[in-house]
């Protein structure tokens, strides 16, 4: 009895380690996060637009929203200042863990400022400028 009674508690020992180790499953397979940028001014009729990059080592947080967004959109601000020395211009991130839904927006979003025919879009190479994740 006494054998039994060792056994049972292996045995559910081992049925609760393993419960919590194949907890793992789809939802926590790693997903690659894509970005890109756009600076406007309201005081220019330049548009930069950056082509869409992948975010080295980035996860979306539990509400589909890019941790420290705001800081992207810094980099590409202080990208503009101190190396193209534009000033005053707004910068936008947008990101999606779906590369066809942001290429779908990167046209949207360039297709009503070409409506308006006195703004320039001009790219930003990839060359030139990489978002890089902000340190913690």
């Amino acid at each position: 009895m006494k054998y039994i009674r060792v056994l049972f508690a292996v045995a559910f020992v081992f049925t609760v380690c393993s419960a919590f180790s194949l907890k793992k499953g789809k939802g926590d397979k790693e997903k690659v996060v894509y970005a890109f940028g756009v600076a406007a001014s309201f005081n220019d009729t330049v548009v930069y637009f950056t082509d869409i990059q992948v975010l080295d080592s980035v996860k979306l947080n539990k509400s589909g929203f890019l941790p420290k967004r705001d800081l992207y959109s810094y980099q590409l601000k202080n990208y503009l200042e101190y190396d193209l020395k534009s000033a005053d211009y707004t910068c936008m991130i947008y990101f999606s863990e779906n590369k066809n839904k942001l290429t779908k927006e990167v046209t949207t979003l360039k297709s009503k400022y070409k409506k308006n025919k006195s703004i320039v879009l001009i790219p930003i190479d990839t060359d030139a400028f990489r978002f890089k994740k902000p340190e913690e």
